[in-house]
């Protein structure tokens, strides 16, 4: 069992039902979410020691946030408890040819006003294998985004391997913003989520020749990337093919040792729930990483994680590591008995 550490955000989830618009909807489903969050979720069931850190209120909220967490299977004991509310969002569920909505009401929130005093990362790291952070948690505040290049840098120092999750979120902050802080993230991070935008418009990489399979696009940024920074020694991302809101199409990438490896094409037909699907493959691979698995079997893992994560409500996976073993190798819609 490897120690696992997430740094972020988690947040209290509204959704709306399907084919209702937020103001006009008079029922709302509950659910907590956030991207290290759920990654710390799904790596709980996939056997791992998972500690989330975190600020959230001293309130029933906060209380609830702890239990959530439990009931998975993640280590609360560096939940820091106060500041005023806990971040919250609101989705907009999409149909057809109409793409989910998200609306964010997170400013002040607990999280975003923690400082670096009330963290002890180096008690944190002490016997950790694994530390996973995302630009989203970065994006929350300038003090934040000092606070996770410490702990980048604090981690590399008790030798944990990095993780680092672009998660670009345009509602949060400005490309230019992005592009100057992750760049001094990236000398630090061992294993990276990032894709072609992120190479284009915040690495400012030179466009691929057009002529180029999208595969050999992804793979020649990924060399590009690796040139700036030989220090990170594994990418990943995802292509999405969207027909509509409700049937999408997924394929997984992951980059190592010069050369791209890719899962199969997945068909989701009557999405239930995509968000947090790019945590579950995030999961995936660093399961995948930390259990020395090949690269095919890492992309073909995660891919097959990402796309179950399709097909239930709320933002975290819920499926262990036995199941997404019998998907990936099951034919789909095939009852099991």
């Amino acid at each position: 069992m490897k120690k696992v550490v997430t740094f972020g955000e988690i947040l209290l989830r509204f959704s709306t039902n399907i084919g209702e618009r937020l103001f006009q909807t008079d029922t709302i489903h509950t659910h907590f979410g956030g991207a290290e969050a759920n990654v710390a979720v799904s790596l709980a069931r996939f056997g791992h020691k998972v500690d989330f850190v975190s600020k959230v209120p001293k309130n029933p909220l906060g209380s609830a946030v702890e239990r959530h967490l439990r009931l998975h299977g993640v280590h609360t004991d560096y939940l820091v408890k106060g500041g005023d509310r806990l971040g919250t969002y609101y989705v907009e569920s999409g149909v057809g040819p109409r793409s989910a909505q998200v609306t964010y009401d997170r400013k002040y929130s607990s999280i975003s006003e923690v400082v670096l005093e009330e963290i002890d990362f180096e008690e944190i790291f002490t016997g950790a294998s694994l530390y996973h952070v995302t630009g989203i948690t970065a994006a929350l505040s300038s003090g934040m985004r000092e606070i996770v290049l410490y702990s980048l840098k604090k981690a590399k120092e008790f030798g944990v391997t990095t993780s680092f999750d672009f998660n670009y979120r345009a509602k949060l902050w400005s490309q230019e913003e992005a592009a100057e802080t992750i760049k001094t993230y990236l000398p630090y991070v061992d294993i990276c989520s990032c894709g072609e935008l992120d190479a284009l418009y915040l690495l400012g990489i030179e466009q691929a020749d057009v002529s180029l399979e999208k595969g050999e696009k992804l793979a020649y940024y990924y060399e590009q990337i690796q040139r700036m920074y030989p220090n990170i020694r594994w990418m990943s991302s995802t292509f999405r093919g969207v027909t509509s809101a409700s049937t999408n199409t997924l394929q997984g990438n992951v980059y190592t040792d010069g050369v791209l490896y890719q899962s199969k094409v997945f068909s989701i037909d009557h999405i239930i729930d995509r968000v947090g699907g790019g945590d579950a493959f995030a999961a995936g691979i660093l399961h995948g990483i930390l259990e020395k698995r090949t690269p095919e079997e890492i992309v073909s893992f995660a891919t097959a994680a990402s796309v179950l994560k399709h097909t239930v409500h709320g933002d975290c996976n819920l499926f262990s590591e036995e199941e997404i073993h019998a998907f990936a190798n099951s034919t789909p819609g095939k009852i099991v008995r």
